[in-house]
């Protein structure tokens, strides 16, 4: 290492030496604190360093070029070469954040972000279907604006039961450590700062419950701190009218009065038959786009087009222009039917008599309480439809009949499944016992009867469609609605399935404890997973499930898309899910609700290719589904009166038109949205240039197989595309270094996304490549390690000159003026620079760095004269490095380039200014020698 003066200021990406090793530069470093990367070692290793309190100050330094007299083999040098590329975190190229991320994004993931940012300001709305990847698609945002020094804070608003889900997403796939903020923890967080310190400021990442964040005081703290950019999850549930609903639209409205905060809204119900909520949510965009509830006259064409930047919204079918195979799965679907025979057709019938005589009395006492009695029985022939251990747990929880707890039931999300705007899920059995203690006392003797296959039909029909889905390997979940009904299943399942292992999850849970529940039961071999709906939305079962069932009819089309999207997902490896239907054939509920709401919600799909929400008339559907289930069976004149207003053809007729309303409505907006989506030919030059700098899922994998064999632990294929990585066969240094990350026993590994179900995926910044790349580099630039070689000689048959190669790392400032800042990143990438032949030799810059990768040895060559090779090859790039400095400038060039092209907004930004490090590091070189010299 050659040293030179003193420094008198220090840069991003400069090369210094202090303590008696060789540092770069990070950016935010000054004159009085220095942060320092070890020029071997990684961004984990990042070192805080006070020059003024250092015994001998920093020095500038210059890298040594390669010894030629340790010359290693043409694998060790290509183990150099991907160590290289793969260590790249602040890589150069379109993007800063894809070299410090968990997750290998598809192309058309990448479409959110580009829209994004093209805005000085980020408002955008991403509607894109269930299981696209919407949380990826935002992630990406925020890591970009984070690595671009555009933001430094950012907070993630989400129901309660995602919040742990988000936590989780944004560590394992963005490295992004962020807080989880909840009524329950948010005291002791706040034990932890400092005085003169707010939440927010503090933690700079945070994952929000919109529970907790409801209450004045905690709402006005948000907004008084809060961060410059704010991510809502189901976006929709914030902006409709109606308790607590509405404040959560005021938070998010004042929130955008801040015209420079970035505001990213996630949902896949962009429109839950609402046009006010609907069009509350596109002021969020902009105040402007509320105007466009007037209607569709022509003067809100350009605001239409201007609202299209903001708005992507796409199906399963637009994924496919992206010629991009493998994405999804292929979702096969059924059903299957039972028949309500025997004891449960007879408990059945005595239910509805129970439920006509006890509505019959209370007509008599009282009108108002006899109206709202028919809520009580709906809920109670709920559970009897579910299965005989919910029936049981309804009756035996009793109702004292008051009219406000009746007015309370009718309300009651346990006998409905949630409104579009709002999913959330209690899952207890409503109570539904009144009066006639002994009547009850009968019914429930019936209803325990039925435990089991032999007097449950349903449960019957669910065991031998299981034995078909386990004999082909499928790997299923079970939907129901109540808890008692998902124990009951499970209890029977458990006797049936010897060899399988069943569990359940339910509201019972936390969602932590959900978490833990599904990870262990997912690896099992053959597992059969019993849920309620808590586990129906953005919870992620397709690491672990693909077949799935709805026992229990969702009585909301949207309901039903989210549980067969919790397989149904982008991730999902096998090739082929399976959802099934499980209904009633004469179950009057059933058949109601299968014809009247899920099969036309399911045509309308067809044709659009998105799910369009069920227009919303709850009361008359209400009074339509009572009607149903008690006058399907039996009809006499003393039910019908009971409903003297309600026509049976006149609600159809409506509800077909709100239909045919809400289709076209949804048909126009995709029609408008589509015509301003960016398309694959803009994105995909962007994400094969960004693949090219930092490596993909090939690089990954030929770097650890080959890693692993020249350190003597070779991985360990046990099946088909599988491995084992042994780290108790590693070199003792790097053995600790594994065992300090926790990986101490062979590891189950895959280099494809999505990994197989117990393995697990090895990315470019996973911690298996970081400590393998960064142990072979120290060893290479610091002990002269040949595992992976600075120089090689090899002689090829495929090549017909004599061609150099030189690997070359380059450093780069970029400096970005505006808003009344200037922020200055280092970016760094990896090129070659090749020279073909001697007499006449030709500079190859960029074009030969395949012949280093795919040339095959065919012979060998003494010691002393690969040492002359290297040597000859050293002097001549001596004599002309002018053509390194000139390859750094033209790269800074294309830097900037980039970095313009992609943030179009330059004018409100500011300025780039990007500068080449010089000189450039020298980490390889490499000679051909064709064969027949």
């Amino acid at each position: 290492m050659t040293l030179t003066n003193q420094i008198n200021e220090y840069s991003p990406g400069m090369l210094i030496r202090a303590r008696g090793r060789e540092w770069v530069v990070q950016p935010r470093s000054d004159q009085t604190c220095l942060r320092l990367r070890p020029f071997g070692g990684s961004e984990e290793d990042v070192t805080l360093l006070i020059p003024d309190l250092e015994i001998a100050p920093p020095e500038t330094a210059t890298f040594p070029w390669p010894d030629p007299s340790k010359s290693g083999s043409h694998d060790a040098a290509l183990i150099l070469r991907d160590a290289l590329q793969l260590k790249l975190r602040a890589g150069a190229g379109p993007f800063r954040s894809f070299g410090n991320i968990a997750v290998e994004p598809r192309a058309y993931q990448m479409v959110p972000l580009m829209m994004a940012l093209r805005f000085p300001t980020i408002r955008i709305l991403i509607a894109d279907d269930v299981g696209i990847g919407k949380t990826i698609e935002a992630g990406l945002i925020v890591k970009e604006m984070m690595d671009r020094g555009e933001i430094f804070r950012f907070s993630v608003l989400c129901p309660p039961h995602l919040v742990d889900q988000w936590q989780h997403e944004l560590h394992e796939r963005f490295h992004l450590n962020a807080v989880a903020l909840t009524a329950s923890n948010v005291g002791k967080l706040e034990k932890k700062m400092p005085n003169g310190e707010t939440l927010f400021s503090y933690y700079p990442v945070t994952v929000v419950s919109l529970d907790y964040i409801k209450s004045e005081r905690h709402r006005e703290h948000f907004i008084s701190s809060a961060p410059e950019c704010i991510v809502v999850d189901e976006a929709h549930t914030c902006t409709a009218v109606g308790k607590g609903k509405q404040l959560r639209f005021q938070l998010l409205k004042r929130l955008t009065e801040d015209t420079n905060r970035h505001m990213i809204l996630l949902t896949a119900t962009p429109h839950s038959g609402d046009d006010n909520a609907f069009h509350n949510l596109l002021s969020l965009l902009k105040p402007e786009f509320a105007g466009l509830q007037d209607g569709q006259s022509g003067s809100h064409k350009k605001l239409r087009e201007e609202l299209a930047q903001h708005f992507i919204q796409r199906r399963r079918k637009d994924i496919e222009e992206w010629q991009d195979t493998g994405i999804f799965p292929k979702r096969m679907t059924t059903e299957l039917t039972y028949t309500l025979s025997g004891a449960w057709g007879v408990f059945f019938d005595h239910v509805q008599e129970y439920c006509t005589e006890l509505a019959g009395r209370k007509e008599k006492e009282n009108g108002q309480t006899a109206r709202l009695i028919w809520y009580a029985t709906l809920a109670l022939l709920r559970c009897v439809v579910s299965s005989p251990a919910a029936a049981e747990k309804a009756l035996t929880t009793r109702l004292t009949g008051t009219i406000e707890e009746l007015e309370a039931l009718a309300d009651d999300e346990r006998i409905h499944d949630g409104h579009d705007d709002n999913l959330t899920v209690d899952d207890l059995e409503p109570a539904a016992g009144i009066d006639d203690v002994d009547r009850l006392q009968d019914l429930i003797a019936e209803a325990r009867k039925l435990n089991g296959k032999k007097g449950d039909p349903k449960l019957k029909t669910l065991i031998e469609h299981l034995k078909g889905l386990l004999d082909e390997d499928f790997r299923p979940v079970i939907f129901c609605r109540y808890v008692a009904t998902a124990h009951y299943i499970a209890r029977h399942l458990q006797k049936e399935f010897k060899n399988a292992t069943v569990d359940t999850v339910t509201g019972e849970y936390t969602p932590e404890e959900r978490e833990l529940r599904v990870s262990e039961l997912g690896e099992a071999k053959q597992p059969i997973l019993v849920a309620t709906d808590c586990l129906s939305e953005g919870v992620n079962l397709q690491h672990y499930f693909n077949a799935m069932v709805h026992y229990d009819l969702a009585w909301n089309p949207t309901r039903h898309e989210q549980r067969e999207g919790r397989v149904d997902r982008f991730g999902q490896k096998s090739p082929e899910v399976r959802c099934t239907m499980l209904y009633g054939q004469d179950n009057p509920v059933d058949g109601f609700i299968l014809d009247v709401i899920l099969k036309k919600a399911d045509r309308i799909k067809q044709e659009l290719g998105i799910l369009v929400p069920m227009p919303e008339d709850t009361e008359r559907i209400d009074q339509a589904l009572i009607k149903a289930a008690l006058m399907k069976r039996k009809k006499n004149r003393s039910q019908t009166e009971m409903f003297p207003d309600f026509d049976d053809k006149k609600y159809m007729e409506t509800l077909d038109v709100k239909w045919q309303d809400a289709k076209e409505k949804a048909k126009a907006n995709r029609t408008i949205f589509a015509q301003r989506r960016l398309k694959p030919e803009e994105v995909l030059p962007e994400w094969k240039k960004q693949c090219a700098v930092l490596g993909g899922e090939e690089d990954v994998e030929r770097f650890v197989k080959s890693a692993c064999a020249r350190l003597g632990t070779s991985l360990e294929q046990y099946k088909r595309n599988r491995f084992k990585l042994l780290p108790q066969h590693l070199p003792t240094a790097l053995k600790e270094r594994f065992s300090r990350e926790n990986m101490e026993k062979p590891i189950p590994i895959d280099f494809s996304y999505p990994p197989i179900t117990g393995t697990r995926f090895v990315h470019r910044s996973d911690p298996i490549v970081r400590l393998l790349s960064d142990s072979l580099l120290e060893d290479a630039l610091t002990n002269g390690s040949l595992i992976a070689a600075r120089s090689a000689v090899t002689v090829t048959n495929d090549v017909d000159l004599v061609t150099t190669v030189y690997l070359l790392r380059l450093r780069h400032q970029l400096t970005v003026t505006g808003r009344s800042q200037t922020r200055t990143l280092m970016a760094e990438e990896t090129a070659v620079l090749a020279v073909q032949g001697r007499a006449n030799p030709q500079w190859m810059e960029e074009t030969f760095e395949t012949k280093l990768l795919n040339v095959t040895p065919s012979g060998n060559l003494g010691p002393e004269i690969a040492e002359r090779e290297v040597t000859d090859a050293l002097s001549f790039l001596n004599e002309n490095l002018n053509k390194l400095s000139e390859l750094a400038h033209k790269r800074a060039k294309i830097l900037l380039d980039d970095h313009r092209r992609i943030r179009e907004a330059t004018k409100d930004l500011g300025t780039y200014r990007v500068e080449p490090c010089l000189p450039v590091d020298v980490m390889g070189v490499y000679v051909l020698l064709p064969d027949s010299l």
